[in-house]
């Protein structure tokens, strides 16, 4: 059994139903989700002019393995709705794979920690939520060490305790 750190968003559509529907996706496809962050509604990153995202963090208790665990969440996106057409573009709903237990993943569709995580506030301030101590198995510090070194300053504002 492995813990994995799941960051679930979107912004095209009506966003609490797409963060929903992948939270019921994921639970019947992938483990156990043993805690959910606070939603967050956040800047987009990378492309700017788009629409905000909704953004929470999944702790997801699985038996896949990391890449069982990849390709599922990803045909889950396919299902959704989601289209990869433009990098960092709008997108009905995203699932990241922030972290898996303390591994540390380099293939060519999978790295884990997440390569991007530490600048992202929109990552961190709900995995903080819900992983404060958790150390990156890369980086040697707390995740809530790297909130706070974290040098993005995209607006991420907490909207609802769940959705």
């Amino acid at each position: 059994m492995s813990t994995a750190y799941l960051l679930i968003g979107g912004n095209i559509g009506d966003r609490f139903l797409y963060l929903n529907d992948a939270k019921k996706l994921i639970e019947t496809q992938c483990g156990t989700i043993i805690q959910k962050s606070s939603v967050y509604e956040t800047a987009a990153w990378g492309i700017t002019e788009q629409p905000k995202f909704l953004n929470q963090v999944l702790v997801l208790s699985t038996t896949l393995n990391p890449q069982a665990l990849l390709q599922t969440l990803l045909s889950i996106e396919e299902k959704m709705g989601r289209i990869r057409n433009i990098k960092l573009g709008p997108r009905t709903i995203d699932i990241d794979i922030l972290l898996i237990d303390d591994l540390v993943i380099q293939t060519k569709n999978l790295t884990v920690p997440h390569p991007a995580l530490s600048q992202r506030r929109f990552a961190l301030i709900p995995l903080d939520e819900v992983a404060s101590t958790i150390i990156h198995a890369v980086e040697n510090k707390s995740i809530h060490q790297l909130l706070q070194d974290c040098t993005d300053v995209l607006d991420v504002q907490k909207i609802s305790a769940d959705a």
